[in-house]
């Protein structure tokens, strides 16, 4: 491990910095907050309204990542988590499953044992979530042994402090090597949008995640406030708009944090049909993280209250 991550270091130190700076001058970095308001406030009022239908709640379920991260998480309320998700199946067969279950590492293995649902993805936050102020070595660690353990998708938070400071090598350096530890499998990067302030920021965060190999960009950890915003998440799809024209690379979005109603849900479908279009209008690359939506949406999809999850 010590020989790689000397090796690794070595090599990095090999590109100069501007190799981070060059990639960045091809997009656009002036954004201005006001105009960013504006946009999101037409949107809304333009184009939400029309999205209010079952046929997009039902979508929504489907996008759904069912979230426990709690600190009384325990095996056994875990294991109950995941039944309800099989159980959902038997009882509602005509409605989609949600996407994924997402738990901490230490319950990879109970999820993945436990959950009989072909379709959902386990996905674990990891790289001391929510923090992500950890040493790299403890970071990759975690995010391997999740993996071993049976995750199929890793969430890991961008160092918002190095990021913050302007340096953009470690970002970029730490989000790199944590996709290695990952592999083949998904990995979201999650930009923690309420520390970042403003649009440009935002934009910068998204595009140095991608350039460092994030399969998702993701909002917030929901251990923040302010949490997911529909201002962040425009910000977010252009980025990953310009970063597609560019590369011709999808990248996928997870608003996740704050999303506490069935009106915040259709919100943020809408910005990214209006930003990014019917491309990403699947259960694969539009994802919402969050504990009591699932309920919400089923009952208005059912037309009757119910707590299901």
């Amino acid at each position: 491990m010590a020989e790689h991550q000397h090796e690794h270091e070595h090599h990095h130190h090999a590109q100069p910095v501007s190799q981070i700076e060059e990639a960045l001058k091809k997009y656009n970095l002036d954004v201005k907050d006001e105009d960013v308001k504006e946009a999101v406030r037409k949107i809304i009022a333009e184009k939400v309204p029309q999205n209010d239908t079952q046929e997009v709640k039902q979508f929504l379920m489907g996008s759904v990542e069912l979230t426990t991260l709690k600190t009384t998480d325990s095996e056994e309320s875990v294991m109950a988590f995941t039944e309800r998700v099989n159980k959902f199946d038997e009882q509602y067969p005509t409605l989609p499953h949600v996407a994924t279950i997402c738990v901490y590492p230490k319950f990879a293995k109970i999820v993945s044992e436990t959950l009989e649902v072909d379709g959902v993805e386990i996905a674990c936050v990891s790289g001391s979530f929510p923090s992500s102020q950890s040493l790299i070595e403890v970071k990759t660690v975690e995010t391997a042994l999740a993996i071993k353990d049976g995750a199929t998708e890793i969430d890991i938070v961008m160092p918002v402090g190095s990021f913050l400071a302007g340096d953009y090598d470690t970002v970029c350096d730490e989000i790199q090597q944590q996709k290695e530890a990952c592999g083949d499998h998904d990995m979201k990067v999650i930009l923690e949008t309420g520390c970042l302030k403003t649009a440009a920021n935002i934009k910068t965060a998204s595009l140095l995640s991608m350039y460092a190999g994030a399969d998702y960009i993701k909002t917030s950890t929901g251990k923040l406030e302010p949490a997911a915003t529909p201002e962040a998440a425009y910000v977010m799809c252009q980025a990953i708009k310009e970063y597609y024209e560019q590369t011709g690379i999808q990248i996928g979005f997870k608003p996740a944090g704050g999303l506490n109603t069935v009106m915040d849900a259709v919100t943020y479908y809408t910005i990214v049909k209006e930003v990014l279009g019917e491309k990403w209008l699947t259960n694969k690359w539009f994802r919402m993280g969050t504990s009591r939506l699932a309920n919400l949406l089923l009952s208005e999809i059912i037309g009757a209250e119910t707590k299901f999850f």
